[in-house]
């Protein structure tokens, strides 16, 4: 299968396992039945540190109804990345990428590239790059309530 044809909006999101910064396994299969917001991130992208606390309050407001973020470091350095990630307390699951992961979401060329997953494991929304959070939030509400 082509790259370019792999992760696109309607098509089943690539399963994965990747161990997270606590050294929990985290499989995107034990997520199913709920909506998932994946995201790849970098520390050094200025539009990714802008999202990360909105997410993390949307796990906190939204993670009761089903939402679950998970983020995928694209930081060469994990240490830096911990480092971040323990600056700003993030609540939900974060990993580090591996090259096999960012080509199955498409190559994963822009950051942040965010996918809306929803329950039964379709990738329902893609962005990538800057984001009008509000989109990212009403799809994410729209998927918690069922709505396509």
């Amino acid at each position: 299968m082509a790259v370019s044809s792999l992760a696109q909006v309607g098509q089943k999101a690539a399963a994965f396992t990747l161990t997270d910064f606590q050294g929990r396994s985290i499989k995107l299969s034990d997520y199913k039945g709920k909506v998932v917001l994946l995201d790849f991130w970098a520390t050094w992208c200025v539009p990714c540190q802008t999202e990360m606390p909105r997410f993390i309050d949307w796990q906190n407001k939204y993670g009761p109804m089903g939402l679950q973020v998970i983020a995928v470091s694209m930081d060469d350095d994990e240490k830096a990345a911990r480092k971040f990630v323990r600056r700003l307390k993030v609540n939900y699951p974060i990993t580090m990428a591996t090259a096999a992961l960012a080509e199955s979401y498409g190559g994963v060329l822009g950051l942040p590239a965010n996918f809306i997953i929803d329950r039964e494991g379709r990738i329902v929304a893609k962005h990538v790059g800057e984001t009008d959070l509000k989109v990212i939030e009403t799809e994410i509400r729209d998927g918690l309530a069922g709505n396509k």
